[in-house]
């Protein structure tokens, strides 16, 4: 198993920032699935106020706890304030969706202690897993 596979493996709370209402949207789909299989999510959006019934935050440092991923959606030149604010609140994992890669934003997250985890999927990553192998019926 890669570590990837092994961090969503292990998270049990997830930031999705860059969510979106509009259902034809991926991080819509992905932040869906995430709550559908038993993670705790916290969406994060300033231009959002309620998806799913759930509220939106306007940063990670707004959230009322410190999450285990910063799942991030968002383009690569608007990745290192995300960092910088998954520092300030203590989360473990700054984590780029596909196609988003910022190195010099990754270096800052590990120089902080984060693990990061760059154009990957948090949806695919974690119907890798073995089943059972997810917060589902943690």
């Amino acid at each position: 198993m890669d570590r990837a596979m092994e961090i969503m493996r292990d998270a049990k709370s997830i930031a999705v920032v860059g969510v979106s209402s509009r259902p034809d949207r991926a991080s819509n789909e992905v932040a869906q699935y995430l709550i559908d299989h038993g993670y705790e999510v916290y969406l994060v959006n300033p231009l959002e106020t309620e998806i799913f019934g759930r509220p939106v935050y306007d940063s990670v440092r707004d959230l009322p706890v410190a999450v285990d991923i910063v799942d991030i959606f968002r383009r690569q030149g608007d990745v290192p304030p995300v960092v910088d604010d998954a520092i300030a609140a203590g989360a473990k994992v700054v984590w780029m969706q596909l196609e988003i890669v910022n190195e010099e934003a990754a270096a800052t997250a590990r120089a902080a202690g984060l693990e990061v985890v760059m154009d990957r999927c948090t949806k695919i990553e974690h119907a890798r897993l073995p089943s059972g192998a997810a917060p589902e019926g943690a």
